[in-house]
């Protein structure tokens, strides 16, 4: 902060989003009972040369403001993150347990979440989770001691090798709040006996199949009930799911994900949507699909080139790739099924 014509600017290639942020980190401060200062604000993303993107910095940026311009005055170190509204309220943020376990692994004792990711951010381990609903609560957080205060001994989840690692005693038993539909039972289908006993002896072997048959035959329907045929999670797999179904941004994650994944993308699905990738270094359906069940109806359908960039992901059960000045790996251990019409 420096004196000068009023101005705030956002260095360190920031995407639209972010640069967004401007806007909204004006009116939140205003909106929470705080003055917006009059003066040159300069926001430093560095690294310089990483593209930074999302708006899970908007209550770094705000708080930055209020201690830069004494009108909050931080007690020790803190990390923050959380998106803001014009109101001053805090959103959750696709993402936020990852992001969470990677500032414990890099000794990061406190950090503020908003209040809905409070649970997510709570399966992270050595770190005091505190949550705000608004900015002025994470304001006030930052001027508080940490005497007096406890800390719960939340389900364990750290990360190793991209993904996760290292098991913990108290998360048995805990259920995501994302992925847990079981779809229906292979018992409530009447018929098919051939393909109901090729299925079973698919996934007990975890061979990838294909069904051929007219439509309304029941291939969707027999490829649905696959995920309730195979056994839950174990715990790293669960520990897996639940980071991904935090990068997915699908829903809630309010515990470890039981459940196996069931993906069915649209034959119009394009080849960075399966195997990740975009501007975001994003993961794919392959990598959605982990540990579960990749369905393509309508297999002549899909793009030659996507069903191709399907090899990799299926003898080495991950998927490796490399943009421009950025390169990323992502588990992708799934079984095919696929249906077609004759």
């Amino acid at each position: 902060m420096a004196p000068g014509l009023p101005g705030f600017s956002i260095v360190g290639l920031a995407d639209t989003a972010l640069q967004e942020a401007r806007e909204r980190v004006r009116g939140a401060i205003r909106n929470s009972g705080y003055e917006y200062p009059p003066r040159r604000i300069t926001v430093n993303l560095a690294p310089a040369d990483l593209r930074k993107s999302g708006a899970s910095l908007d209550l770094a940026i705000a708080l930055g403001i209020l201690v830069g311009s004494e009108q909050v005055r931080a007690n020790g170190p803190w990390a923050v993150l959380g998106e803001l509204s014009l109101g001053g309220e805090l959103r959750p943020v696709p993402g936020l347990l990852p992001m969470v376990v990677a500032l414990s692994r890099r000794r990061v004792r406190r950090v503020v979440v908003p209040l809905e990711g409070l649970a997510e951010a709570r399966l992270a381990d050595s770190i005091d989770v505190s949550a705000a609903a608004t900015l002025a609560e994470a304001a006030t957080l930052l001027r508080e001691s940490r005497r007096g205060r406890t800390r719960s001994r939340p389900p364990r989840v750290e990360l190793a090798s991209n993904v996760a690692a290292e098991s913990g005693p108290d998360e048995v038993g805990l259920v995501g709040g994302v992925g847990t539909d079981p779809g229906p039972d292979l018992a409530e289908i009447r018929g098919q006996l051939e393909a109901r006993h090729a299925l079973e002896l698919a996934l007990a072997g975890s061979h990838s199949m294909v069904m051929i048959g007219p439509p309304g035959s029941g291939k969707t329907l027999l490829a649905r009930t696959a995920p309730g045929l195979l056994p839950p999670l174990d715990d790293d797999e669960a520990r897996v799911a639940t980071v991904i179904a935090s990068v997915s941004g699908r829903g809630p994650v309010t515990g470890l994900v039981r459940t196996r994944p069931f993906r069915s993308p649209h034959h119009t699905i394009s080849y960075a949507a399966m195997v990740g990738g975009g501007p975001r270094m994003s993961p794919g359906e392959v990598t959605f699909a982990n540990d579960g069940i990749l369905f393509l109806d309508e297999l002549p359908e899909f793009d030659r080139a996507t069903l191709e960039a399907l090899r990799q992901p299926l003898e080495d059960g991950r998927v490796a790739i490399s943009r421009v000045g950025r390169a990323a790996v992502f588990p992708s251990r799934f079984q095919l099924i696929a249906a077609m019409n004759p």
